[in-house]
């Protein structure tokens, strides 16, 4: 039993600390507090400055890969004549179907730099997916949360609206016929006012709390309960509990988990499917590079080499994007619960007693509720108690109100059924663990899955500069299609060649 009443805890990790302890500096360079202030323009800076670190390094990448560019435009350039030379001289021990010398083995070094390079993008590749997929599945823990608090509060909204209906309906229909009937016996006409004052009092102590509800319009109560009868209160799952969105895309004032989920949740959509494309489009673009290696297919690499171009800018812009995200990250979930009770969108309408109540469920504290629960609890047993009275006494003297008394007893039960309801969802410890479990899939999850794919990022781009800086000198080695059909033509053209070719093979055969 005590493991069961016990309440989860949560706590940062070591990456969420490491993150939130990087240094932040502001566009003047100056050092700034670590606190998540995101509304903040001093702490926007300092997020810009970690993202503007990815630009540098893109701009290191095209000054290696311009420097290389450079190099095998004009410095091979010098180097032609003295290949030709080569080649000269190794024409006689050349057989036409490779190259042979300095030219054969700088196209197999480049070679290799391009496959590596190619290697290291795939395990990228793989990082990238598994990153991809454990963000994923944190956020889907953050929305299930958020829907799951969001049925919780929906349903105490809706078990405070329904007693306080139906004790309405009792104040205004049999309770009304009771006193009328009671005029002539002044205990039961006592007894009868006491019910109603009664309820009175429990409506306004219900109407007091204000945790899910803005509050209620006693207008739109009454022309909505006018002509009908309570019964006890059922919520739906939160998979079928409908979620009111609004229309524009601001945050609504009080907070709502509802809204929260159903934003995050299309936001993740697109988010998931982007990093799908981004990760189709390296896989594809080293897939054709390894095809047109092998092929020696010039125009293929032509345009590989495009896609990687591509590539390179979009892994830099995304580490940029990831670094502030993380660093972001790691400074909510430090201290999640300060910027809960201070930000204004959470606190509108709510006092910062309750909140730090449902978010802490620390059992030295004591519900905000408590004393109009207990107030609540007490009044509906005296009423009970008069009813009970009224029953046993009136009803002898009085034949013709029992219908009016059988109906206040329904509605009295009801009431008492709702209000049973209301109290165990009051409780702090069911909306304390959707809390709980919303940070550990954002903070954990999420927070790995964020690191992943800058890892994926950092070594996508640092794979697509080594092969924007090797293709070139790849296909530029490649034989062009007159090489190829000069090489074609002198074979064919000399007579000796394949006599001296089967020569040459009938000496290696000692058995013919």
């Amino acid at each position: 039993m005590a493991a069961m009443t016990t309440v989860p805890s949560y706590a940062p990790s070591l990456w969420v600390r490491m993150c939130h302890a990087l240094p932040r500096l502001d566009l003047t360079m100056q050092m700034k507090d670590n606190f998540f202030v995101p509304d903040s323009w001093e702490y926007q800076q300092t997020l810009l400055v970690l993202s503007s670190l990815s630009a540098i390094a893109l701009v290191i990448s095209l000054l290696v890969v311009l420097s290389f560019l450079i190099h095998y435009c004009c410095c091979h350039r010098g180097d032609r004549s003295e290949g030709s030379e080569e080649e000269e001289e190794d024409e006689d021990a050349s057989t036409g179907h490779g190259y042979s010398g300095k030219k054969g083995r700088g196209i197999c070094c480049v070679t290799w730099v391009a496959v590596a390079s190619v290697t290291l993008c795939c395990v990228a590749i793989g990082i990238g997916f598994y990153g991809n997929s454990e963000a994923n599945d944190g956020m889907y823990q953050l929305t299930s949360s958020l829907l799951t608090a969001n049925y919780t509060l929906a349903s105490i909204d809706l078990l405070i609206t329904d007693t306080i209906s139906g004790l309405q309906l009792s104040v205004s229909g049999p309770l009304t016929s009771m006193e009328e009937l009671f005029t002539g016996s002044k205990p039961f006409l006592v007894s009868t006012r006491n019910c109603r004052r009664l309820s009175e009092n429990v409506i306004n102590l219900l109407s007091s709390i204000s945790l899910a509800r803005s509050g209620i319009d006693a207008g739109l109560v009454n022309d909505s309960i006018s002509g009908a009868s309570i019964i006890p209160l059922t919520p739906v799952p939160p998979s079928v509990a409908p979620t009111l969105v609004p229309s524009s895309g601001l945050m609504p004032s009080p907070f709502s988990p509802g809204w929260a989920a159903n934003t995050l949740m299309v936001n993740e959509d697109y988010r998931w499917l982007s990093y799908v494309l981004l990760l189709l489009l390296d896989l594809i673009v080293c897939l054709f590079i390894l095809l047109g290696l092998a092929k020696q297919a010039r125009w293929l690499l032509i345009l590989m080499t495009v896609l990687a171009w591509l590539a390179l800018f979009l892994s830099w812009g995304s580490l940029g994007l990831e670094t502030a995200t993380v660093v972001a990250l790691s400074d909510f979930c430090s201290d999640p619960n300060t910027f809960v009770v201070n930000s204004t969108h959470f606190n509108t309408g709510t006092s910062s007693d309750v909140l730090d109540y449902y978010l802490t469920c620390s059992r030295r504290m004591n519900s905000p509720f408590q004393q109009v629960l207990t107030q609540s609890q007490r009044a509906l047993s005296n009423i009970h108690t008069h009813l009970s009275s009224l029953d046993r006494n009136a009803l002898t003297q009085f034949p013709k109100a029992e219908k009016s008394l059988r109906e206040v007893q329904q509605i009295l039960n009801s009431t008492e059924g709702n209000f049973h309801q209301l109290v165990a969802l009051l409780n702090c410890r069911g909306l304390n663990k959707d809390y709980i479990d919303s940070l550990k899939g954002l903070c954990y999850d999420g927070m790995e899955g964020l690191l992943y794919l800058s890892l994926y990022s950092f070594l996508s781009a640092l794979a697509f500069t080594a092969i924007l800086c090797s293709l070139p000198g790849a296909w530029r080695s490649f034989p062009s299609e007159s090489e190829e059909y000069e090489d074609s033509d002198s074979e064919s053209e000399d007579p000796f060649t394949s006599h001296q070719d089967s020569k040459r093979f009938l000496q290696w055969q000692p058995w013919l």
